[in-house]
């Protein structure tokens, strides 16, 4: 059987996606297949499985050799197995940059476009088969789509995008505003999780001028529930700097409604890194970045050491 599977530290997309191509293999080509995580979900993630009656799938720590995996929403080896090399690689779908690094045994289908979430892609995969989909599917796609676009306030926002979650939206019945105020409510919610843990919680690593970085995004609709928590936050960030073998670790406090970023200045190499990559001034131990809300297309291009 297939494993299907995101990113390491799931996101909603990283969730549901494996659920619904794993819907799409079984259901509509009849090919067994079955969606696992890296990892456990973020908060939204898993209101998103609570609220359309999903369990949560399996969580994997590694793949075995030779074990048939298709691969969704990345394709950069470092937030994927350490044994995937020696899987069975059968498809890859995605749409962040080609990072590279992935070997295949054979000829592979690898489908990355650039939309905002995995999910859209999915759903132009599918054609016609698209309206096979059961409601519960259809909410899932609808809450990647929601999720990724932040309720289309990103730029990596399509018109796309946006088209395919009106449209299952309107097929389900299902107010947008309101649902996604019930997603970001339950992605704000992290007052159960460590300093360590939020720090890995959407996190992604990149080497970037011979610099290990973890870069590090907490979107929010309470940015101060977070940033009352920056001393003890930025103390967590050394250690965990230190057990993942990273050179530093940045976080980005993503403010939903007022549409800006918080980074945590913990030191002066961060300092510089902020003045360096976005232009900024920085006076104390955050700067604000206004406009700033996606890692993929305004943090991590922008990023220079």
């Amino acid at each position: 059987m297939i494993q299907i599977f995101g990113h390491k530290s799931p996101d909603t997309d990283s969730t549901g996606s494996p659920l619904i191509w794993a819907w799409y293999l079984n259901e509509v080509k009849g090919i067994p297949a079955h969606a696992v995580l890296l990892g456990q979900p973020n908060t939204e993630a898993a209101f998103v499985l609570r609220r359309w009656g999903f369990e949560t799938p399996e969580i994997i720590a590694d793949v075995a050799p030779g074990a048939p995996v298709i691969i969704v929403d990345t394709n950069n080896p470092a937030e994927l197995p350490a044994s995937l090399g020696k899987a069975d690689i059968r498809e890859i779908i995605d749409h962040h940059k080609l990072t590279g690094g992935i070997e295949t045994k054979a000829p592979i289908g690898v489908t990355i476009r650039p939309l905002a979430c995995t999910a859209t892609i999915m759903h132009d995969l599918m054609g016609a088969d698209a309206e096979k989909m059961p409601d519960r599917i259809k909410c899932l796609m609808l809450s990647c789509i929601l999720s990724d676009t932040l309720e289309f306030r990103s730029p990596t926002t399509t018109d796309h995008d946006r088209a395919v979650a009106m449209k299952l939206a309107k097929e389900l019945g299902i107010s947008i505003a309101d649902y996604a105020e019930e997603m970001f409510a339950a992605k704000s919610d992290v007052s159960a999780f460590s300093d360590a843990e939020l720090l890995r919680m959407d996190s992604k690593e990149y080497t970037l001028g011979g610099k290990e970085l973890r870069i590090s995004v907490l979107e929010t609709t309470a940015p101060k529930v977070i940033l009352d928590r920056k001393a003890s936050l930025m103390k967590s960030m050394e250690e965990v700097a230190k057990e993942d073998g990273a050179d530093q670790v940045l976080l980005f406090v993503i403010d939903i409604i007022r549409e800006e970023a918080t980074l945590l200045v913990p030191n002066d190499t961060v300092k510089a890194i902020a003045e360096k990559s976005f232009g900024a001034t920085v006076a104390g131990d955050t700067v604000v970045l206004p406009g700033v809300m996606s890692r993929k297309k305004q943090i991590i291009p922008a990023l220079s050491v």
